[in-house]
Order: C-alpha cells, then structure tokens, then sequence
C-alpha cells in the first residue's frame, strides 16, 4: 500500500520505522505543521514532506493513513480520511471520548473501510503469550486482573497539550489508561461497571496524573488498574489469576526494564478427587511452579501492529484492536469519569 502519515512526532516515527522495516508498503507524504520534523521523517523513511493534512487526504494514490497528531485532531482527520476511502490506523485514543470514537466507527462502517485503533500493547510479546497462555486455559477460568502502569513526566510537562483538557480529553487515564482498559477487555471480556477515583497530585494542569479503578464484568470477574504520571521510576505490571495459577507480565523494553512474562501453576494430584468442592484434581498447596519467559530486544510491538493493520485490509475484516475496540475503551474510560465525579459506581455502556 501506499501510506500517508500525519504527524510526524514521536509515535509517527515509529510508525515510519514499523513500516520501513517490512518494506512492503511504501511511504508517499509525511505530513506536520512543523515543517521540519516532516522533513527528518521523509529524509529517514522515504516520501515527500507536507504541511497540511488535507494534503494527506486528497492524494488519490495514497490507499491507507496514519493518523498520529494530539487527541483533538484525531477524529476529524480519521473521519476526512475514511471518507475518502482509505483505511486508517488512529492512535490511541480514539478521540478525546466516546462520541468521537463512535462517530469515527460509524463513518468507517459507511465507507466499507478499515479502522484499527493503535493499541501496540497487544502486540508486545510477553502481552501475546499471555493472551494466548489465557485462551489455551492454561490457568483456567479467570477471576481477576490487575495493572500498574506509570512514569514521572518531565520538566515541563504541565505545559505540553497532554495537560489542556480541551486538546487531550483527559489525562493520565486516557493517556495510559485507555491501553489497560483495552488489555483487560482483551482478556475478560466486556465490563459493566467501575468505581474510579481521579487524582492531580503533583502536576499544576487542569488534568488528572493519577487514576484508580475497579472494573466488573456481569460474570463477576475484576480488574483493577492504577495508572500514574507520579510514578517517577517507569513501570509496567500487568497480572492475571485464575482457578489454576496467574500471568504475570513485567516491563515493556527500554526504560521499563526487559519485557518477561510469568507462568505460576498451582499444584494438584491428579490421582485424587477433592471431596470438599467434588473438583478434581486436589489442590496440593504450597509454593506455584513458575516458568519465565524473557523477551529482550528490541521492541517489536510496533512492527507487528503494522503487520495485523496491513492483513486486516488485504482480507477486508476488522483487525485486531479495531475501531469498536477502541470504542469500548473509551466507554470505560468515560464510566470511571464519571464514577470519580459522582463518587459511586457507574455502568459501562455496552456495545
């Protein structure tokens, strides 16, 4: 495909070096309104420098579109590039709330074109193995999930458009919670309540740095999630437990240390039948046996997100991490908005 990518900041660059590095689609226009980071992109990746995003959007050649700009820009670039007919990949969020994510959903069903949510998260190894450890029922049926998720800013970083609601949406909940609300959803299924909290401890902005909540499902499985722009040391933990052990994934690469998932599996004989819950085998007790998994090296999450978006489109179906999943990700994240606001539960709006 010939590829278009608005925005050309940090995540356009590793969206550029995703797509460079399977050399199977080729880059035509790098657009930002400054000029000069489009121009770098170019120079790396191949393609030719544009200032205006409706440069983007009117080029006929271009087939597919990475919108990659600050939350306020998103829908209405995504929905433009949808209906002109080409596929898009939009990073996460999918727009600064749920409206907006319904309307670009709607627009890409009206077109017949592909939309996929950049949620790169379900494509970091030790995520994947995890996801495909839980469906082979390798812990058995779930019961809970948990996630800490967080980093320290930096200087500055109350002035940057993360911290003006009206260019953002939100904070750190939508900022890095959206991906953990995405994960939990991945592995459990659709949630229909939460009860949340909304902090700003430390950063002088109009946003929260801190966000807590507790999500369940009708099935009465939870998962709780903290997500912090106080956190200062980089830091990624995501566990899942289950009737016969736990997944438990540590660090995402680079600054939050070598990505390694945990296998934990209780104990049983398998010869006797326990009486008391008339389960069989018996729970033994003690210490889980633990497998570790290491996955050091580079960060491939990026590349193999491509790879899905790019076979998405080729087979004409929704990709993994679709439009609707980032919908529904935004659902609960607008549910514990409102939790935090009314201090009691909120429902999640199904799908």
């Amino acid at each position: 495909m010939k590829i278009g990518i608005i925005g050309a900041g940090l995540i356009g660059r590793k969206r550029a070096e995703a797509i460079s590095a399977e050399k199977n689609d080729e880059i035509n226009l790098i657009c930002d309104i400054e000029i000069e980071k489009a121009q770098v992109l170019a120079a790396l990746f191949g393609g030719c420098p544009a200032l205006d995003w409706r440069t983007v959007i009117g080029d006929p050649g271009i087939e597919a579109v990475i919108v990659a700009t600050p939350n306020h820009l998103l829908c209405e670039i995504t929905i433009a590039a949808l209906e002109s007919g080409k596929h898009v990949l939009c990073e996460k969020p999918l727009g600064r709330n749920a409206a907006e994510a319904e309307s670009m959903c709607q627009t890409a069903k009206k077109a017949g074109r592909v939309l996929k949510t950049g949620f790169n998260h379900r494509h970091h190894p030790a995520v994947w193995k995890a996801k495909e450890l839980a469906g082979a029922g390798e812990i058995g049926e779930l019961y809970f999930a948990r996630c800490v998720y967080g980093h320290g800013g930096r200087p500055g970083y109350e002035k940057e458009w993360r911290a003006n609601r009206s260019l953002s949406g939100g904070g750190e909940l939508l900022d890095q919670g959206v991906h953990v609300a995405d994960l939990f959803r991945w592995f459990m299924g659709d949630f229909d309540e939460t009860y949340g909290r909304i902090e700003t401890f430390y950063w002088k902005m109009d946003v929260e740095d801190n966000a807590f909540a507790i999500f369940r499902t009708a099935e009465k499985r939870v998962a709780q999630m903290h997500t912090s722009w106080t956190q200062w040391r980089n830091r990624f933990s995501f566990e899942i437990f289950g009737e016969k052990g736990y997944l438990a994934v540590e660090g995402l690469g680079g600054s939050y240390g070598t990505e390694t998932l945990i296998i934990g599996k209780r104990k049983f004989d398998a010869q006797v039948e326990d009486l008391r819950t008339g389960r069989s085998p018996v729970f033994l007790g003690g210490a889980p046996d633990e497998k570790t998994f290491e996955f050091d090296g580079l960060d491939l999450s990026w590349r193999e997100e491509w790879k899905e978006f790019v076979s998405a489109v080729r087979e004409n179906r929704d990709p993994i991490g679709s439009g609707y999943d980032g919908l529904m990700a935004n659902r609960m994240i607008e549910a514990v908005y409102e939790s935090a606001r009314l201090n009691r539960p909120a429902k999640i709006l199904a799908g």
